[in-house]
């Protein structure tokens, strides 16, 4: 399941992830954007749980240094006895900026720096030096005296599995050669065919076996009788991804929505949202795009709408729900 972004309300994750455990799911994964941080619900879940691995679908690139995401990750790990998962993410340029006040430049080779840099911690092969474009230790600059260093804890797993975020084609290629998971979000089934090649292309180049990939999407799960209620249920997080997470110039998510054919819907969505009126952008969500990117209705229907995700490559499906009553149903759609 992935409990997304802790925003105060419910106060605890708590309940709906040890239902999850007690249900037999496999992992929580927690996100972070401009307020709560990954890490820390991540580590309160740990904490609490016995048997379900914890996620974080996304910790920000822009916000640690590669050493201090990987020594989280081995702290993580061991506490939790092996059940971390680090999931990484550059996040858009207006939170890049705004946020972290670090320039966004070259997305792709920022990621691929960082990652290996954090993959050499891991390793813990000797003390790590690397001059990147985007990476440099030691730093350059300073007072000069910068020492390579190797992590003063062994890590619980040197092959600790990396995840990356990704929603364009170089980056899901980059996912392919570089991660063990790609944790691509708004999928439909019906329309990631050109991503899935460029994904499984990228593999094969880098020599790997596509049966040891995991693709983990994020899908909204909603169960109920009345799916003219479900549906209202998930617009306001596509209105909110389409129209809000960007600008109007640059929004990642509103890309890969009309590309899938709703460019009309989304240039839509995101007057309405970027002008204040966000009631309206969820109600100008299409009904179809809803059906393909979520899980709604009866168990009937989501156990049958289940075979799409598996047929499309996804491996892992982490449920967006905050509904105990969800998790239970799609529990019981996926027996």
């Amino acid at each position: 399941m992935h409990v997304g972004h802790w925003t105060s309300s419910p106060a605890d994750p708590l309940p709906i992830v040890r239902e999850a455990e007690r249900l037999g799911f496999e992992s929580a994964w927690t996100s972070e954007a401009w307020g709560s941080d990954a890490v820390t619900v991540a580590a309160w879940i740990a904490a609490h749980t016995e048997r379900i691995h914890v996620g974080t679908a996304v910790m920000q690139i822009a916000a640690r240094t590669p050493a201090a995401t990987a020594m989280t990750a081995i702290t993580l790990d061991h506490l939790s006895g092996g059940r971390f998962r680090l999931g990484l993410g550059v996040s858009g340029p207006q939170v890049v900026e705004g946020w972290h006040g670090v320039p966004y430049r070259d997305p792709v080779g920022w990621t691929r720096e960082y990652v290996e840099v954090v993959r050499r911690i891991f390793e813990r092969r000797g003390p790590v030096e690397f001059h990147g474009r985007h990476v440099r230790l030691p730093a350059s600059g300073g007072l000069g005296i910068g020492k390579p260093l190797r992590s003063a804890v062994p890590p619980l797993r040197a092959r600790l599995p990396i995840y990356l975020a990704a929603l364009g084609p170089r980056n899901v290629a980059l996912a392919g050669e570089i991660a063990d998971g790609w944790l691509p979000i708004l999928f439909s089934p019906e329309r990631t065919a050109p991503l899935r090649r460029r994904l499984l292309e990228a593999l094969e180049r880098a020599g790997r076996r596509p049966d040891a990939f995991d693709v983990a999407a994020m899908v909204p799960v909603v169960a109920g009788d009345d799916l003219d209620a479900c549906r209202d249920r998930v617009r306001p997080f596509v209105a909110f991804y389409v129209g809000g997470m960007g600008s109007r110039e640059r929004n990642y998510y509103a890309s890969l929505v009309a590309g899938y054919g709703f460019a009309e819907a989304v240039a839509r969505i995101q007057e309405l949202f970027l002008s204040g009126r966000r009631r309206e952008a969820g109600a100008a969500v299409p009904e179809s795009l809803v059906e393909e990117i979520a899980l709604l209705g009866p168990v009937a229907r989501i156990r049958d709408r289940l075979a799409a995700w598996r047929e499309a490559g996804v491996t892992t499906l982490l449920a967006q729900t905050d509904d105990v009553g969800s998790l239970r149903a799609l529990a019981e759609a996926n027996e």
